[in-house]
């Protein structure tokens, strides 16, 4: 099949891979110019394991090309995703859906025969009704099909799980779209991914309501964790007790840091207000965002208690600034919170992140990106595990920090406690 993949962010650029690996013609297009020049020479402007090899095999196997010319790419394909961004829009917990309903006016005017169009980004219900009133308006004579089709996709592991999918989701009541459609998933869905048939406003409001559920769970378990701190009770034995019950599952059963990323605070903000526009009090999910809101503020007052309050010309190191690991995305990461936090106090920053250096920080004069994990923790007062990558786990502290006496925050609970405190270090879990 011939698809069109509007937006060459992370949803568009990854499943436009996908698609094109799974030996389909795909066209992704997008307006940033020197993005697209680069995406031509193979190289991808995110961090995602496996992508880079996916992209330049299937550039030379001629099924996946880029450009900037929306007309003839809306014109040549079968069948076109919207993958633009829906971020909070400014002053308002609402989604700005505005690229999304710019990016249907022009469908509109270059529909020449019948074409399915895809909602791929998240959008609140009833979006897919307005989409289709703009394209009803920009073209009267070829008929086409508005469906809902929300990804699942998790950085970090965003490949395979688009090969192997715990489901597919098509919002349609359109007979022929969801015929089409389903062909074009049938090799996924015949390795096992269960397709699953709803409405529009149904397809729509899965993909809200389980962002929101995860990150209650998230919010959940952080919350326990808080708890097992004042009662001396190891959370990780909480997480797996409730883990087991199949009804709970283990997934998303992990303290650590507030939630982040490019999904669930935008996610749980949107749905609040879609809600309030249906006058629907959706109380649970208000203090799941409330909560997650004050967590970088309980966890900096954790970093005082452990430095009894004397941070002001204090080393601090956060190993991984991410908001979790395999992706360079930094979007509502907790480091946003606390690392400026800490500056105001006067501690001094330095970070290793295995994506290097972060714009965001640019602008604070004591702060400071390393380039390796030895000279972020050289002479370090406190070390702060962030971001739960691999290459943290098994480091030697006393070979990295000759300092006698320092501190080392493991928000992720990654390193063995009993070998931290048998090396004299003092070792501060979270939930422990």
């Amino acid at each position: 099949m011939k698809l069109c993949m509007i937006g060459t962010g992370y949803v568009g650029l990854v499943s436009g891979a996908c698609f094109s690996d799974l030996g389909n013609s795909v066209i992704c297009v997008d307006k940033d110019l020197n993005k697209i020049n680069l995406l031509k020479k193979g190289k991808i402007p995110i961090y995602e394991p496996g992508l880079e090899e996916m992209v330049l095999r299937n550039i030379k196997n001629k099924r996946i090309e880029f450009s900037t010319n929306l007309e003839s790419s809306i014109r040549n394909s079968d069948i076109v995703f919207i993958c633009v961004g829906t971020p909070t829009k400014k002053g308002s917990s609402s989604a700005d859906l505005s690229q999304i309903y710019n990016v249907a006016k022009i469908i509109g005017k270059f529909i020449n025969k019948f074409k399915i169009i895809v909602t791929k980004s998240t959008v609140p219900v009833t979006t897919g009704d307005n989409i289709e009133k703009i394209l009803k308006k920009k073209n009267k004579k070829n008929k086409f099909s508005v469906i809902s089709n929300p990804e699942f996709l998790r950085e970090g592991e965003a490949i395979r799980d688009f090969t192997y999918p715990d489901r597919i989701v098509i919002g349609t009541n359109d007979k022929r779209s969801n015929r089409i459609m389903n062909n074009l998933y049938s090799p996924l869905i015949s390795k096992g991914a269960k397709y699953i048939h709803t409405n529009r406003r149904a397809a729509e409001l899965i993909k809200y309501a389980s962002n929101a559920f995860l990150a209650t769970k998230i919010t959940f378990i952080n919350e326990i964790a808080n708890l097992c701190e004042k009662t001396n009770i190891n959370v990780e034995d909480i997480s797996i007790g409730m883990g087991l019950d199949k009804r709970i599952g283990s997934r998303f059963l992990r303290a650590g840091p507030a939630y982040g990323g490019s999904c669930f605070p935008k996610d749980t903000k949107a749905i609040i207000n879609t809600a309030d526009k249906f006058n629907t009090n959706l109380s649970v999910i208000k203090t799941v965002v409330k909560s997650n809101e004050n967590r970088s503020n309980l966890l900096l007052g954790r970093v005082y208690d452990i430095l009894n309050n004397k941070v002001r010309n204090k080393k601090i190191t956060f190993l991984g600034v991410t908001f979790k690991a395999n992706t360079d995305d930094m979007r509502d990461s907790a480091s946003l919170k606390m690392i400026p936090k800490l500056i105001s106090k006067g501690a001094i920053i330095k970070y290793f992140d295995p994506t290097g250096f972060k714009n965001e920080f640019k602008k604070y004069k004591n702060v400071f990106c390393c380039d390796s994990i030895k000279n972020s923790l050289k002479n370090t007062d406190l070390v702060i595990i962030h971001t739960e990558w691999n290459d943290f786990k098994s480091l030697n502290f006393d070979k990295l920090n000759k300092k006698k006496n320092f501190f080392i925050f493991d928000m992720r609970n990654i390193l063995q406690n009993g070998k931290i405190k048998k090396n004299n270090k003092r070792y501060f879990g979270i939930g422990k």
